[in-house]
């Protein structure tokens, strides 16, 4: 997913072409607006955080781009491409790294959302982005 600052930023572009690049295949994708309750439910598991409430607020701020990729070790190697959540982690080279200015202003705006099966991303999270779309 691309988060709402990436998309403003104009990074979509290049996000994608870094993730074909490496051979994955973009299988699905969508811009979208998940609502307050739809961000809630998918980072229930950060409800406890101080920095939870900033956190929806943000990812409520804008459109995001989901997309479902798909292509050998696309997990693990999606770690690699994205780098360290810390930006000031994130090696040049990684999109964060290359992206990301700091943490709460321009977090670089991408999220992986990580499993290793296609059918249970889109019947999780994805399930009410892509309402039509069949993992083949």
């Amino acid at each position: 997913m691309i988060k709402p600052d990436g998309v403003q930023r104009g990074l979509v572009g290049e996000i994608i072409k870094r993730f074909e690049s490496k051979g994955y295949k973009l299988i699905a994708m969508k811009m979208t607006a998940p609502g307050k309750e739809h961000m809630e439910k998918h980072y229930a598991d950060l409800s406890s955080k101080k920095f939870f409430p900033g956190l929806i607020e943000y990812m409520t701020s804008g459109p995001v781009i989901a997309m479902v990729w798909q292509g050998k070790n696309a997990v693990l190697e999606g770690r690699k491409m994205l780098g360290a959540t810390m930006p000031t982690e994130s090696a040049m080279g990684t999109i964060r790294g290359d992206f990301c200015v700091e943490v709460g202003v321009s977090r670089v705006g991408v999220a992986l959302l990580l499993c290793s099966d296609p059918n249970i991303c889109c019947r999780s999270f994805f399930t009410n982005l892509f309402r039509s779309f069949t993992p083949r």
